[in-house]
């Protein structure tokens, strides 16, 4: 049987379109990666005078000669796979890999491989011993203990940032590394729960009221909070107990922020959560419970709002009367390193418009796991 020949010039056709693509990729790539840069945080033109003696010139705030770089653990809660994995693929794309694990935890037996991820930075970074989790439930924060245990094996890891399938990063990986580095703090929203009543009583042997806290439960913690978590075998069996649904207790709001209290820890954090979360507040501010987080889509996660979330630089807290300014070692800084809740369309919106990250245009191409 005769073989068909290729076509005269067949070869160089198929060359000169891969050049092509891969030319066009590089620029998308450099433009998103150029912008960030419109928005760097060294650039506070905004800011009234009054307060610039705040600031520090950002670029000092470095890590110290001869020491080894400590590595930050991306900690992943997914409900299967991670639906923007594209944005992260980006955002991990020039990083040194000797700065930073991921660790995901997700639905018991889902593999993260070529099949169910774009991004080759999540192969195989799945919990072997992952559970089944509820929301509201105790489980949530026993999946967070379990990515605690899992990272705090590797004794470079010095930082630990909890994230959920719905984060996406405000930043590039250099300046979100810096900004987590020099701080020898956690960051870890806890404040005082004094209008909702979720502390049950039957805690009080185990918990005083004077510790129970409540807060964000997407927490950053230094390696010295993220072993007290981890090592946890008191306060987590409380929970499990009394901390429940039913009694309009919400653990994963309460478990790190009560446990690091019980630890004397409140003066070794900086008590703010670094994921901004936009809360739905249609219903009247007397029934908070009816808030919900808003996810973002395409139409509403434009320049202009991300730009405005990366401008906020204090948080004020109402049950406890106080603002809470946004500092790093003293320095004035943004409060706000992650947002969520993006929609995969809201992600392909903000990277296309160079917004948040470097992006490789093939993903928009690529089929959904």
């Amino acid at each position: 049987m005769k073989k068909k020949g290729l076509a005269p010039g067949g070869i160089s056709w198929k060359l000169h379109v891969i050049v092509v693509s891969l030319t066009l990729t590089i620029v998308v790539c450099m433009l998103p990666f150029l912008s960030l840069h419109r928005f760097s945080p060294s650039h506070y033109s905004q800011i009234p005078s009054s307060r610039r003696s705040l600031h520090s010139n950002w670029d000092s705030i470095t890590l110290h000669e001869g020491q080894p770089n400590p590595k930050v653990a991306f900690l992943f809660l997914a409900r299967l796979h991670l639906p923007l994995d594209f944005v992260w693929k980006c955002f991990f794309q020039n990083a040194d890999t000797a700065n930073y694990s991921i660790y995901i935890h997700s639905e018991p037996g889902f593999v993260f491989n070529e099949s169910t991820t774009r991004s080759r930075f999540f192969h195989d970074r799945q919990l072997k011993n992952s559970i089944k989790v509820g929301w509201g439930e105790a489980s949530m924060i026993g999946a967070e203990r379990l990515l605690l245990k899992e990272a705090l094996k590797d004794s470079a890891n010095t930082r630990f940032v909890l994230l959920s399938e719905s984060c996406i990063p405000l930043y590039n990986f250099s300046y979100i590394y810096t900004y987590l580095t020099a701080s020898p703090r956690s960051f870890v929203d806890s404040f005082l729960d004094k209008k909702e009543r979720r502390y049950n009583p039957n805690m009080a042997l185990y918990i005083p009221m004077s510790k129970w806290r409540k807060g964000s439960q997407w927490i950053t913690l230094i390696r010295k909070h993220a072993e007290v978590v981890a090592d946890d075998d008191v306060i987590f069996p409380v929970f499990k107990m009394f901390c429940k649904k039913r009694y309009n207790c919400i653990p994963d709001e309460h478990y790190v922020q009560t446990l690091l209290a019980m630890h004397d820890s409140d003066g070794e954090l900086e008590c703010r959560t670094i994921t901004y979360t936009e809360w739905n507040q249609s219903a009247s501010n007397m029934d908070k419970n009816s808030w919900h987080p808003m996810t973002f889509s395409y139409a509403d996660a434009g320049p202009d709002k991300i730009k405005r979330i990366k401008d906020i630089d204090n948080v004020y807290y109402d049950t406890e009367y106080r603002t809470e300014w946004c500092h790093n070692n003293s320095t004035l800084v943004p409060c706000f390193l992650f947002a969520r809740k993006f929609s995969r369309g809201a992600a392909m919106h903000l990277l296309s418009g160079g917004v948040i990250s470097q992006f490789d245009a093939s993903a928009l191409m690529d089929p959904t796991p």
